[in-house]
Formats: C-alpha cells, structure tokens, sequence
C-alpha cells in the first residue's frame, strides 16, 4: 500500500514573502523539508573563496519559528560548494533579503548563474530557554566525556 504523506501535511506555517515568483522557495518534492533558494545574480565564485549570493527573498516568519539555511548536498559532493555559516539563522524578526554565504571547498572555480538552486531554507519551530545560575550541574552517564567518547563505531 503507498501512503501519501504530503496530502495529509497538518503542520504547515504561513509564511509572508515578498520577491518575483521566479525566485519564491519552492519544496522539489512532496514532504521535503527544505524549500530551493534560488540565485538572482550571476557571479564566480574561486576555488577556496567565499562570497555572499542574493537571493531576491524576504520573509515574515510567526514568533517562535526561525528560518535555518542549509547546503545543497549535490553541489557540496559535486562541486565542493557549501553553506559557510551552516545552518544561517534567519531570525523572525529580519525583514531583508536572505543572502547566502557559499564557500568554494573544490579545485575549480564555480558559476552562479541566475535561477541556479544554492541552498535550502527550513523553517522550523523553537523554544527560547530560560537560563538558570546554579553551583553544579545534574550528573548524567556521559559526564563531561566529549568528541570519541561513544566509541569509534
């Protein structure tokens, strides 16, 4: 039997936007979580530079939800372009044009062309904590054991 997630999708967020419909973040399939940012200028990126991408979006998010900009798995296996400051943090408040930070990790240097794919853009739900003084912390199994401490494996 095939189930059909998308047509039952309960938890979608309205979202204001403000850009040209070319450039609106459109989800490629039914039920991804990233929405496609898309590049509204030509540039070349050098291998092991970085530079900041517009992307001729702005958005509204509800109080208590953030908008985190995520890479592109195919460009970072194909062509070694990544989210430099990933995941961006689009604050509900921000009201400007989501620009993207792509670094060039390859050895060739890369074309952005208009309409190229650069990122994706989540929304996503978030509580603010409440941060509390005390003299010592609950201990737990892990302790403070860090990075290898679950095995290598």
């Amino acid at each position: 039997m095939r189930l059909d997630y998308a047509l039952h999708m309960t938890n979608q967020v309205p979202v204001l936007l403000v850009c040209d419909d070319e450039f609106a973040p459109v989800y490629a399939k039914a039920g991804d979580a990233g929405a496609d940012l898309r590049s509204v200028e030509n540039l070349i990126i050098p291998n092991g530079a970085r530079s900041l991408v517009r992307t001729g979006v702005r958005i509204a998010l509800p109080e208590g939800y953030v908008g985190l900009v995520h890479p592109r798995s195919g460009l970072a296996l194909k062509h070694g372009i990544t989210v430099l400051n990933s995941p961006g943090t689009i604050d509900a408040g921000y009201r400007g044009e989501i620009m993207v930070t792509l670094y060039n990790s390859g050895t060739d240097d890369f074309e952005v062309k208009v309409g190229d794919r650069i990122a994706q853009l989540i929304v996503q739900e978030f509580a603010q904590a409440r941060f509390i003084r005390v003299e010592k912390l609950p201990d737990t199994d892990r302790s403070e054991s860090g990075f290898g401490s679950t095995g290598s494996r």
